[in-house]
């Protein structure tokens, strides 16, 4: 297996998914599309339907039921991209190389499209019922949404923005930064690991491995942003470097330094793909992609 060429395959998937179930930019309605199809356009990894598609594959699924399940993940997140960009947040101007959604429609049209496209991902999602073709089928896309509304929702990602932003320009012990980085990154890469397995037919076991892989990954990935944040450049990362000491908040490299969190980034990572060999099917590409998220620059 070509790493380089697989994943460059992958993330077309994606994004070719993810184009397919934007909204139409047509009525009175349009310029809230705009802003919508702008965010989901502005480039990015796709790691979360890639991660998705890819359990999915290694455990046996076939079924295109996995695209609107793909789609709608990555509207989620880029929803809270949006948000998090906002002035009352980080007030970032670029994200991925690009103006943030605020700075090109305005602070207001922002937090419209952000709210229009978490509700779109749940709408996206419920299209996958129409390609069930047996009632097992329907039963793991139901399960899916729940993995998905769960992830999501107070318990999951929005509940890790929640305490975040009320901690922001105070001290936390490390205990709270590990709640707000499964919580705030890790739900939605736990999710995307957990749909991909459900729609595969995987049992308990298989899914709740899904769950602790992306748990570890999901911190892992947070780590490596807090010390680019330190490290790399604005021209390299696509949006302000810095932006975690202009906003006085505590990371993994505010608290240990940039040698232990890398050491730390590193451990999870190395659990992460133990967790992952005890799996049925073929890991060596998301083996390789977990690896490789840690020597990541951007």
């Amino acid at each position: 297996m070509n790493f380089k060429e697989e994943l460059e395959s992958r993330v077309q998937y994606a994004q070719e998914t993810i184009e397919a179930f934007l909204p139409k930019e047509e009525g009175f309605s349009r310029r809230m599309a705009e802003a919508v199809n702008y965010s989901m356009l502005a480039g990015g990894k796709r790691l979360r339907p890639v991660f998705m598609k890819a359990v999915y594959d290694m455990l046996g699924g076939t079924s295109d039921v996995i695209r609107p399940f793909m789609a709608a993940m990555e509207m989620v997140h880029t929803h809270s991209l949006i948000h998090d960009d906002l002035p009352a947040i980080d007030n970032d101007e670029y994200r991925r190389g690009k103006k943030t959604t605020h700075v090109v429609f305005g602070e207001s049209a922002a937090i419209l499209a952000g709210d229009a496209l978490l509700n779109y991902a749940y709408e996206t999602a419920f299209l996958a019922f129409d390609l069930c073709q047996k009632e097992e089928e329907l039963r793991q896309a139901a399960a899916a949404l729940k993995i998905l509304a769960n992830r999501t929702g107070i318990c999951g990602m929005l509940g890790g923005q929640g305490v975040d932003v009320e901690n922001d320009g105070r001290e936390i012990d490390k205990e709270m930064l590990d709640y707000i980085y499964e919580n705030k990154t890790s739900a939605l890469i736990e999710a995307s690991l957990m749909i991909g397995a459900v729609l595969a037919g995987a049992d308990r076991s298989v899914v709740e491995n899904a769950c602790q892989i992306g748990s570890r990954i999901g911190i892992a990935f947070q780590i490596q942003d807090d010390i680019l944040d330190v490290t790399s450049s604005r021209e390299t990362l696509g949006k302000p470097v810095g932006s975690d000491a202009k906003n006085h908040k505590t990371t993994y490299v505010t608290l240990e330094g940039i040698e232990k969190a890398q050491e730390e980034a590193g451990k999870l990572t190395k659990e992460a793909v133990e967790l992952l060999e005890q799996l049925p099917g073929d890991s060596r590409f998301l083996k390789e992609l977990f690896l490789s998220l840690m020597e990541r620059r951007k």
